[in-house]
């Protein structure tokens, strides 16, 4: 008998209170791009551009969700899962990213929510998932102080409209990764580049994710608040100084530039000297304005990283020793099966007073999946989840803080700069067909959320 059958896993070891559900992005699974007057974002004139994404790849149609929404949610039905992520477009209901609104868009998004809440699924919204209106970014975007003031008009919006059924909001998703792949590498939207466009990309964001809560408290008294950041669990190559001051630096900028301000402690300057370049982008009163007391933090941890001391890398002195080089299995996407890094993760984060409560809001795994009579055996990803759900496990009895696992993702969809190499999902799409198949481990999840 097999891990798969004989799992010792039962979801009432994890209590009757923690959160099963699974997460999705708009950009990654809607498609419709400019289907009922929605405007262009920052992702769709990325992947318009040559070589900026794997194969060609785009996301014109991506997995349709747009017009197979209820198709989509009537499997979340069947898979048992209770819980359901799903991001806002911020162009499909503000196609220049102010005022005026589209109708269309917030008609649409009033049907998903609507839809799920009649099937028993519970909606989490995430505001913001990278997709930021294109005549935003041409005044600046991100590095543009006015950002914080876009973001807040839109957040306003949504709680206007969305507010009397949802209770889950995430403000915004994974600001390390957008800024830096976005602002600093140029490797993802808008396709930036630069030490000053990432620092003032930072420091807005930031501002903007203290300010969007606030907005969402005041109209929302009981909403239930949250926002989310990529972890990286950090080891040093070697046990040299060199190696151990590099991992630091590369921890701080990977998992604490983005949370500690917003608990209140402040950029961490003193363990990453170039955040020190902030202070020519932070104002009177910004400081105060960082930080918001978030009924939950959204944690979103996939593999660890080896580091080890390169003074050719600029600002970090760090670089990554990557999977490959280290001869260790790793996913489709190059990173490392490393499920303890889950445990590691769980561990640092409950080191902070501020955070009331820990949700895993992603976790998940990318690995070359093909339909073979009807089924898709795709037991290395049945076997990463399971191994990462041992991991919260082993954290949730030693007492630490941790209340809930999401998934990423439901369906296989467009993997950012991967395009459609990737496929993450606990559901097959034929991206020609449009076709759905449930994965074995889709099926495992249904089995195991159906346990009495």
């Amino acid at each position: 008998m097999n891990k798969i059958e004989n799992s010792f896993l039962n979801k009432n070891q994890f209590g009757n209170d923690f959160l099963w559900g699974v997460s999705t992005a708009a950009f990654q699974i809607e498609g419709a791009h400019d289907a009922d007057g929605k405007g262009s974002s920052i992702w769709d004139v990325f992947t318009s551009q040559k070589g900026k994404i794997k194969n060609g790849h785009h996301a014109v149609t991506a997995c349709d969700f747009y017009n197979c929404y209820q198709d989509d949610i009537n499997l979340i039905k069947e898979l048992n899962i209770p819980n359901f992520r799903f991001s806002i477009s911020w162009p499909r209901i503000m196609p220049t990213g102010v005022h005026p609104i589209n109708q269309a868009g917030i008609d649409y998004y009033n049907k998903i929510i609507d839809s799920l809440l009649a099937s028993g699924i519970e909606p989490w919204i995430t505001l913001y998932h990278w997709d930021l209106p294109h005549e935003l970014e041409v005044r600046g975007g991100w590095t543009n102080r006015k950002s914080v003031s876009w973001f807040k008009e839109y957040v306003e919006v949504c709680v206007q409209y969305f507010g009397d059924r949802v209770k889950n909001w995430m403000v915004i998703n994974e600001p390390s990764v957008f800024t830096g792949a976005g602002y600093f590498l140029g490797i993802h939207a808008p396709g930036k580049k630069g030490i000053t466009n990432y620092l003032k990309a930072m420091h807005h964001v930031t501002l903007a994710t203290a300010a969007g809560a606030k907005i969402i408290r005041e109209r929302i008294p009981q909403a239930n608040i949250g926002t989310t950041f990529s972890c990286t669990h950090i080891e040093p190559a070697t046990e040299s100084t060199k190696d151990i001051e590099a991992a630091k630096r590369v921890d701080t900028l990977l998992n604490r530039t983005f949370i500690e301000p917003i608990l209140g402690l402040g950029y961490p300057q003193k363990d990453l000297p170039v955040l020190k370049k902030l202070n020519n982008y932070i104002l009177e009163d910004d400081l105060n304005n960082l930080s918001f007391d978030f009924d939950f933090i959204g944690l979103q941890c996939y593999t660890r990283e080896v580091v080890k001391s390169s003074i050719l890398i600029p600002y970090i002195g760090a670089e990554l020793v990557s999977a490959e080089k280290r001869n260790v299995i790793s996913t489709d996407m190059g990173w490392e099966v490393y499920p303890p890094a889950m445990y590691h993760i769980l561990k640092k984060f409950n080191e902070y007073d501020g955070i009331k409560k820990i949700i895993i809001t992603e976790n998940g795994a990318a690995f070359p999946d093909t339909v073979q009579n009807g089924k898709v055996h795709d037991i290395k990803r049945t076997h990463f989840i399971q191994d990462n759900l041992e991991q919260i496990l082993r954290a949730k009895e030693e007492g630490l803080n941790v209340e809930g696992y999401f998934v990423w993702s439901l369906t296989d969809n467009f993997e950012w700069a991967e395009g459609y190499n990737a496929r993450f999902g606990l559901i097959h799409v034929d991206f020609e067909t449009q076709k759905r198949t449930i994965k074995n481990s889709g099926l495992w999840f249904k089995d195991f959320l159906s346990l009495a």
